[in-house]
């Protein structure tokens, strides 16, 4: 599985951005993915943002972003979003977009994941 995000850029701090992550190379279904969001800021580890299950698609965040950010998936088009809003300077990082494999549950540990894009930077400015 190969996995690419898209959407990253540079806004001023209470903008909104939204990012897409597109699977290739998928062997089952889509929709039996769970797909999750992490980030890395500058001298900082890897941060868990938010993830969708697969099948019911129960989602979760870090309570950094709850409330701000908004996880879905078009499970046609082999997608998964982050719309992000109310951006603060500290959302500032490399946003990354990771699968597990087929029928596993919601993870919040970047280990748990198989399969991680290249990464988006996106930078708030205050």
């Amino acid at each position: 599985v190969q996995l690419a995000e898209s959407g990253g850029g540079f806004m001023q701090a209470g903008g909104s951005l939204r990012l897409s992550c597109v699977a290739s190379g998928v062997t089952f279904t889509f929709s039996l993915y769970t797909m999750g969001w992490f980030r890395q800021a500058p001298g900082k580890e890897r941060e868990f943002v938010g993830a969708i299950s697969w099948g019911s698609g129960r989602k979760d965040y870090a309570d950094s972003v709850k409330g701000r950010f908004t996880i879905s998936r078009d499970n046609a088009e082999n997608t998964v979003y982050l719309q992000m809003n109310s951006l603060k300077p500290e959302d500032t990082a490399v946003y990354y977009c990771a699968g597990r494999t087929v029928y596993s549950d919601l993870a919040y540990r970047d280990t748990a994941y198989d399969y991680w894009g290249q990464g988006t930077q996106v930078t708030v400015s205050s």
